[in-house]
């Protein structure tokens, strides 16, 4: 039986796109996938579910590929209320997140919250993503990097650009990589996936997807701005120190407790976010 979903029903299932090797953190991601790098005494992936389950998400689905035992090992099928699935990517090293989101095409059939697995974030920013196709962005910075966005006055994305890209005199955007995706949107999305894999283009980000649609009025996203609260991305050790200093204990209160599948890891702390502006 099929269900629809309305533009203002809240998210309830996310998407983590966890299968790639995290190169850049080595050696720190020779013995662990990326998402269980710490982060000041707790993993990206701790702090991910925390947000989540805060959230009231009741369905995580998980695109693994490196070392994906540990990540299976660290969740199991249930991390507090959230039910987890699990879609192995068998050429996780020689493909790129575009064939991650591919692979998710045929267990997906909802609207979701999507996710790259190296992001740390004050979860409170979560609270104006909870709905159809949204997209989580910073005002560019001297120190980020990648993908960005120009938008209109309605607050829409009207173009994707590379960092170093020429916005003539617009104002960019930093992509988070965090985006809530509509069934409708999701169908469009496929499709146009499709045609990437079946020319090959497995290495390309999924942005350049995203990008294509925005520019033929296939797909739009809303803003969602993160600015003002922390967030950060992890590729690199010097991000990971910038990312520890950032989400230094001294922010961070227990406020709830998970129970996770790894053996050593069972109070889970959530970051004190507070509510939004």
């Amino acid at each position: 039986m099929k269900h629809s979903y309305p533009n203002n029903e809240r998210m309830t299932t996310a998407l983590l796109l966890a299968a790639g090797i995290g190169s850049r953190l080595y050696p720190l991601t020779r013995n662990e996938p990326k998402c269980l790098t710490i982060v000041n005494a707790m993993s990206i992936l701790e702090r991910l579910i925390s947000g989540l389950n805060r959230h009231g998400f009741k369905r995580l689905v998980v695109v693994t590929g490196h070392l994906e035992n540990h990540i299976r090992d660290f969740l199991g099928n249930q991390a507090g209320d959230i039910t987890i699935d699990y879609i192995f990517s068998p050429l996780y090293k020689t493909t790129n997140n575009i064939y991650s989101l591919w692979m998710a095409r045929k267990i997906i059939n909802e609207p979701f919250l999507l996710l790259e697995s190296d992001l740390v974030f004050d979860d409170s920013l979560l609270d104006a993503m909870l709905y159809p196709d949204r997209i989580a962005v910073a005002k560019m910075q001297p120190w980020m990097h990648g993908t960005c966005v120009t938008i209109n006055q309605s607050q829409q994305v009207k173009v994707f650009l590379a960092g170093n890209a020429d916005s003539f005199g617009e104002i960019k955007y930093k992509t988070v990589n965090i985006y809530s995706i509509s069934l409708t949107s999701w169908h469009c999305i496929v499709k146009k996936l499709g045609q990437h894999i079946s020319d090959g283009k497995v290495n390309d980000y999924y942005e350049t997807v995203f990008a294509e649609m925005i520019a033929d009025g296939s797909l739009s996203f809303k803003i969602v701005s993160f600015d003002g609260k922390p967030w950060y991305e992890i590729d690199t050790i010097e991000d990971l120190a910038k990312a520890e200093e950032l989400f230094s204990s001294n922010n961070c209160t227990t406020t709830k407790t998970v129970t996770l599948s790894h053996p050593n890891i069972f109070n889970m702390q959530l970051i004190n976010a507070g509510t939004s502006p």
